[in-house]
């Protein structure tokens, strides 16, 4: 029979061992900027002014990230072409976002594609979370 410490270590050390924990935006533009310092030794920090200009803009395609996301992040949006519901992009407003290292690669890969047809640079991807860092809800 398990003893209530047995039970907590069998429950507790796979999840340590796995680093099983929730990041945080932080954590993201922490990363972000190691990237980004890496790709470019004049990097001198992320920029929501220059965030939100990209966030809005098309980048010579049908899309921005507005499309979908809508100019309020903040807010409920909806897929351009399917018209799927889309929880508020902004941390504030949605506190699951920026939170799984596999959700945000997943999302910024996808996404970037769609919009820019390519990858996103380090320095892009922390620009657009410094300004959805901003939004209010």
């Amino acid at each position: 029979m398990f003893t209530r410490h047995t039970l907590l270590l069998a429950i507790g050390l796979p999840l340590a061992a796995t680093g099983a924990r929730a990041e945080t935006p932080n954590d993201f533009l922490a990363g972000f900027a190691k990237e980004a310092q890496s790709a470019d030794a004049n990097f001198k920090g992320f920029s929501a002014q220059r965030g939100e200009q990209f966030f809005k803009a098309r980048h010579g395609g049908e899309w921005s990230c507005a499309s979908c996301h809508t100019e309020r992040p903040g807010q409920i949006g909806r897929h351009a072409v399917t018209g799927k519901r889309i929880d508020a992009l902004a941390p504030q407003a949605n506190a699951e976002r920026f939170t799984s290292r596999r959700q945000v690669e997943k999302w910024f890969k996808r996404n970037c594609n769609d919009v820019l047809d390519r990858a996103c640079t380090a320095q892009e991807k922390g620009d657009v979370l410094a300004y959805l860092m901003t939004v209010k809800p």
